[in-house]
């Protein structure tokens, strides 16, 4: 019975980083669904280093897709304002977008959100429209990578705790 709970558990985790698809913090509910496991499972050795490890992974997540999203308009010529107004397009898109594909449109939208937020900033600040284009597509790039990153944390984080919720 063990086995099939931690295996049902491990799945539920999968289940977990599926909602990054729709913009939801997945990585967070992966820490505190394991949090409230290894505290219903007294019998596991687990110290708190290790769930201080899985937060450090979660802070650096979130670091990194912010950043990559400030730096990706900068890095492909747009500037700093253009760059902030990527990071709210991104929250209203993905806002804006959950109405859409039953949830799923979040992601897309946000993606889109940082193109839109950028691209009509830096036209708005006089950028010709191939500058502006190119800061938006460098916005949107970024906001990918921070968002694979972020993806490719909380499996980090469920392979990391499979030895540790998996019996012994």
């Amino acid at each position: 019975m063990e086995l099939f709970l931690a295996g049902l558990f491990l799945a539920f985790l999968g289940g977990l980083l599926l909602l990054h698809l729709v913009g939801l913090p997945a990585n967070w509910l992966i820490l505190g669904a394991l949090g409230l496991w290894l505290w219903s499972h007294p019998e596991l050795t687990v110290g708190w280093s290790f769930l201080a490890l899985l937060l450090a992974l979660c802070v650096l997540g979130e670091i990194v897709e912010f950043l990559a999203q400030l730096w990706g308009g900068k890095r492909f010529g747009g500037s700093r304002r253009g760059a902030w107004a990527a990071v709210i397009g991104a929250i209203l898109g993905g806002f804006f977008g959950a109405a859409f594909l039953f949830g799923f449109g979040a992601i897309p939208g946000s993606f889109l959100g940082a193109f839109v937020g950028s691209f009509l900033v830096e036209l708005g600040q006089g950028y010709s429209y191939p500058a502006a284009y190119r800061a938006a597509w460098g916005a949107l790039l970024n906001k990918v990578f921070g968002t694979v990153v972020k993806i490719g944390l909380g499996m980090a984080m469920i392979v990391l705790s499979f030895v540790h919720v998996w019996p012994r």
